[in-house]
């Protein structure tokens, strides 16, 4: 077996004797997926001693936002056991989620920034034990688009899921946060109501997600970004950016974990139609959220 070097991460070198079988089937595998022999081999034996690694978890629905079901489903204390980094909302829909390095912070549409205890709940969330490989420099961006693709260039397929972390120095940074929104209004109508806020040469940290497009009744289609500052106390959905000296970080996801609601408002809801239509217009509303 290869071992791997110290820039690969938290890993540990072993050497072992396979069959010849198991050592052909790996082979195959890697040249199919493309996947490094490391990557192959911390896959298999992750799912056979049921060690999450490379996991999406997500609480409850983005379809459950567009039809208004914000009453939260479980704690911070809970979603820190799935993982370190990620975003999402707070009951009522209060304000943007953002976690970074295992600490849960509120950013709320006054724009105050605190971070939440584990009492505090959450109707809908995405997080991951954030593993990533060597870090990748990106020198300048003059806007969101244009650091999308370079995130795309880090991606290795459009079918898996990735989480990404970004951090440096951001000439301009554009932010967004959704009002606390009473219970049956739909994201639509919330996303009508939000200020957004300018930051202006600060360092700081994205983090988020890009999912792939068969997931779209689920979660939000590509790119799903929020913002801290480095004061951590100034952040929200990104909607704009441009900077320098930054660093990437991206962890390619091959497992997912999905946790439902089990209110009377989510068994009760009618989920038939297909929401996305409804979710990009939130997403895409002028003034308005894009998610929570």
């Amino acid at each position: 077996m290869s071992e791997p070097s110290p820039a690969d991460g938290p890993l540990v070198p072993i050497s072992c004797r396979v069959d010849r079988a198991v050592w052909e089937a790996l082979e195959a595998r890697r040249a199919e997926s493309k996947e490094s022999l490391d990557e192959v081999i911390n896959a298999a034996l992750a799912d056979y001693l049921q060690v999450w690694k490379s996991t999406l978890y997500q609480l409850s629905t983005a379809g459950a936002l567009v039809e208004g079901i914000y009453r939260g489903e479980t704690t911070v204390a809970r979603l820190r056991q799935h993982g370190d980094l990620g975003l999402g909302t707070f009951e009522g829909l209060d304000g943007e989620m953002v976690v970074v390095d295992g600490h849960f912070f509120q950013v709320r549409s006054d724009g105050t920034v605190s971070e939440v205890g584990d009492t505090a709940s959450s109707p809908y969330a995405v997080l991951t034990k954030f593993d990533p490989g060597p870090p990748t420099p990106i020198s300048n961006c003059s806007s969101l688009g244009e650091l999308e693709e370079e995130l795309d260039r880090l991606r290795t397929s459009d079918n898996l899921f990735y989480a990404f972390r970004v951090d440096g120095l951001f000439s301009r940074v554009r932010t967004r946060a959704v009002p606390r929104t009473p219970d049956g209004v739909p994201l639509v109508a919330a996303a009508a109501h939000q200020p957004e806020f300018h930051l202006a040469d600060v360092r700081g940290t994205i983090v988020g997600f890009w999912s792939p497009a068969y997931f779209k009744t689920l979660t939000v289609p590509g790119y799903h970004l929020h913002f801290l500052n480095e004061d951590r106390n100034a952040g929200g959905h990104l909607l704009d950016c441009a900077g320098r000296e930054l660093i990437a970080r991206v962890e390619r996801e091959s497992n997912l974990r999905l946790s439902l609601p089990r209110s009377t408002a989510f068994l009760d809801a009618d989920f038939h139609r297909d929401s996305s239509d409804d979710l990009r217009r939130a997403e895409t509303a002028a003034g308005g959220l894009a998610d929570a």
